[in-house]
């Protein structure tokens, strides 16, 4: 049986960790956390996309554009206006760029406290004489960190400095301080499977005219700076930068999928892994856990500082003393504090090496922030390797693939689909359920690889409401034929086929998995029940793949009442529901919408094992709505009688969801009451109504229930009665639209 376990003995650090029973936790991600921060660790339905990758793809591509060429980024300015077309009013108005969507004032700084500083907001012209955008070529010493805890994101910018194409792609050339300059610049992030191009004017938080934040070691060097400035506009505010995943920003500046090492379990080859990334133009990172906060950029005796991210940005092999040595490039974002062990800067095994070899790799010997160090050093020092791939392809083999990608976009809502984790299991089935066919192997092999890539939308940008990373995973079983989504007693009593490692709060979380061909069920879920959150994801397979969403189904088999009976022919309990009807409908033999209500109250109340607080007379008026087939806007007893046949059908129903026999139904069993009474809805749906009819407890009550299920059929039989063709599309005019809407 699949259990998910809290690991025991978690430290007070921002990464929570929750291990599954079948999987070791040995592939968490790095979670960089920085003094200058104190956090809280709470710690659409869409059809799929389906798009070839290309053999060897270009730096700048994500993995879900597989043209070849990049995708059109969409301006994500509130008027709708393209950088060009701003820049352009700017200089026909002889005016500088003021964003209005990221005005320079505090709530840009900050969301969670007063600003600590007296900021003053200052164009570069005004704080030197000969401002540039770059000063020959982007380089990785180009990025010095200020007084912001995003260490993580400068160092996934260093390595962008190392990848001229995407630099080129994320930092546009066509802007600096000439005669185009109009105080406007332009970046462009990948965001959730598409590209999103973000202007920012040049006003530029300062203190006594200096920088603050993010710096160039030139003081007329601003690239860097407006860089910051734009993701920081892309998340919200500067302060929603504080403490991250460099994987996370590597991610957003190319599109590309994120693989993990831990250096203490890590495969044998991972140097060889590590420089075939480099090789390939991967981007990487690494970072020292912490046990405590209290350790958080803590320096060691040796230089290093944990709780930090770094940034790889060489890999080499050199002839040292009649043996190979293996070499790693690191680079401390904050431009200085450097590893001062062997093969540090000044160290002596420098002098032993060959002095061309050493002229090649050592190049300038300053204190940089950036050093070299022996490979296993580097493994007994750092705990975490994160490697941002431009392509899937598996780092530990020398063929590159076509990949196949199927993109998805869906939701955790509370009471319907935010299901938790299989510990959770009368609410698990509900989470989103995604069925992938995997048809033939890969070339040369007995099985399919598969990438899955599971990610939380807008968790930093949401932090300023109160909201912070929720802890995810995902697990993937072998799914029967034909089922169009699968239920409590299926994950009961069938174990996963493959899941991701741990349960983690980061960003994205991605696994690679080895599967024979079959049909598999990817449930993606977050640990607690309950968690609201909107996630992508990205299915990448060797060879074509089909994936679908389950559960998809909209349909309704509602049955034609039945014929009237004579009265001669009436069974003794229809005899005593026409002596009911004739007591309370009166004179004229038809039931109003009060004697409705009065009738079904006067039931109701005396079933103890249900929960109402009365039924309410706009359910009467639905359920004479849904009955009244002479349109005369009262039950007739025929009408009085199909309907009691309902009701009694329906509050079995109701009984047999209520589990706990509390006297409600859980919103998370909607699903199975309503297909039992004959009607199908997808996701959205049920989100929708969880909403409208649950309660705070994710519990809805009698009349609720009544209320959902009568007005459901209603709609169904209307629309019903007006596809007449059956092909699932009605047209209606205004009028038409109107009355169905106000009549139901």
């Amino acid at each position: 049986m699949d259990v998910c376990t809290h690991p025991t003995g978690l430290s007070p650090q921002p990464t929570n960790t929750h291990q599954t029973q079948d999987g070791p936790n040995d592939n968490t991600f790095s979670v960089t956390n920085e003094w200058h921060l104190s956090l809280t660790h709470t710690h659409t339905h869409c059809p799929s996309v389906r798009v070839a990758l290309p053999l060897k793809m270009p730096a700048f591509s994500s993995l879900a554009g597989g043209t070849g060429k990049p995708d059109q980024a969409i301006s994500t300015q509130s008027d709708g206006k393209t950088f060009e077309q701003l820049r352009q009013e700017c200089l026909k108005k002889k005016k500088l760029f003021e964003d209005p969507d990221f005005p320079a004032c505090d709530a840009s700084l900050y969301y969670s406290q007063s600003v600590p500083l007296n900021f003053e907001w200052k164009r570069p012209g005004e704080l030197c004489k000969d401002p540039q955008f770059i000063v020959d070529g982007a380089d990785r010493t180009d990025i010095c960190q200020g007084a912001l805890g995003d260490c993580w994101l400068l160092a996934a910018i260093a390595s962008l400095t190392l990848h001229k194409e995407t630099f080129a792609r994320v930092v546009p050339l066509d802007q600096g301080f000439d005669h185009s300059y109009a105080g406007i610049f332009h970046f462009q992030f990948w965001q959730h499977n598409r590209w999103l191009d973000v202007v920012v004017d040049d006003r530029l938080p300062t203190v006594r005219n200096r920088l603050v934040l993010v710096h160039s070691a030139s003081s007329n060097e601003f690239w860097s700076a407006l860089l910051e400035k734009a993701y920081a506009k892309l998340n919200g505010s500067y302060e929603s930068l504080k403490g991250g995943s460099t994987l996370e920003a590597m991610e957003d500046f190319t599109g590309g999928v994120g693989e993990t090492y831990e250096t203490k379990s890590a495969p044998a080859d991972l140097f060889n892994i590590l420089k075939k990334a480099h090789d390939r133009g991967s981007m990487m990172g690494c970072s020292i856990d912490i046990t405590s906060s209290a350790e958080s950029e803590a320096q060691t005796t040796t230089g290093l500082v944990k709780g930090h991210a770094y940034s790889i940005t060489g890999i080499e092999e050199v002839k040292y003393r009649g043996g190979t040595v293996r070499l790693i490039r690191i680079r401390n974002p904050w431009g200085q504090v450097e590893w001062n062990g062997p093969w540090s800067d000044n160290a002596k095994e420098w002098g032993i090496i060959d002095s061309s070899e050493k002229k090649r790799i050592l190049l300038n010997s300053m204190d940089d922030g950036e050093f070299w160090m022996e490979f296993e050093d580097f493994k007994a020092n750092y705990d975490k390797v994160e490697i941002c791939n431009l392509t899937p392809d598996a780092l530990t083999d020398d063929t590159k693939h076509k990949w196949e990608v199927n993109v998805f976009e869906g939701n955790w809502i509370r009471g319907s689909t935010a299901g938790g984790c299989r510990n959770f299991i009368d609410t698990f089935w509900t989470n989103p359920q995604f069925k992938l066919t995997l048809k033939e192997t890969d070339d040369h092999r007995d099985h399919c690889s598969v990438i899955i890539a599971l990610m939380q939308k807008n968790r930093r940008a949401l932090r300023k409401e109160g909201f912070d990373l929720e802890t995810i995973g995902f697990a993937i079983y072998e799914a029967p034929d034909d089922v169009d989504h699968l239920g409590k007693d299926f994950f009961r009593y069938n174990g996963s086929k493959a899941r991701s490692k741990t349960y983690i709060n980061v960003r994205e979380i991605s696994e690679r998995f080895n599967l024979p061909p079959g049909n598999y069920l990817l449930v993606p879920t977050t640990f607690q029940a309950h968690q609201e959150a909107d996630f992508l994801i990205r299915v990448f397979s060797e060879k074509e793949a089909e994936a679908i969403e389950m559960g998809n189904k909209v349909d309704a088999d509602l049955p034609d009442p039945p014929m009237p009976s004579l009265p001669k022919d009436e069974t003794a309990e229809e005899k005593g529901l026409r002596r009911l009807f004739e007591k309370i409908s009166g004179s004229d033999q038809a039931v109003s919408v009060v004697e409705l209500q009065q009738v079904l109250n006067g039931v109701l109340s005396r079933r103890k094992e249900i929960k109402f607080d009365g039924v309410s007379l706009n359910t009467c008026h639905s359920i004479i709505n849904l009955m009244d087939a002479d349109n005369s806007g009262q039950l007739e007893f025929q009408e009085f009688k199909v309907f009691w046949e309902k009701m009694k059908k329906w509050i079995v129903l109701f009984l047999s969801f209520d589990t706990d026999r509390s006297g409600k139904m859980s919103t998370y069993e909607l699903r199975l009451a309503l297909k039992a009474a004959g009607m199908n809805l997808n996701n959205k749906l049920l989100q929708l109504l969880a909403l409208r009819f649950g309660d705070d407890n994710y519990e809805i009550d009698f009349d609720d229930y009544l209320t959902c299920i009568v007005r459901l059929e209603n709609m169904f039989r209307v629309f019903q009665g007006m596809d007449k063709n059956n092909k699932g599309v009605v047209n209606m005019n205004i009028v038409q639209f109107l009355l169905l809407s106000m009549n139901v």
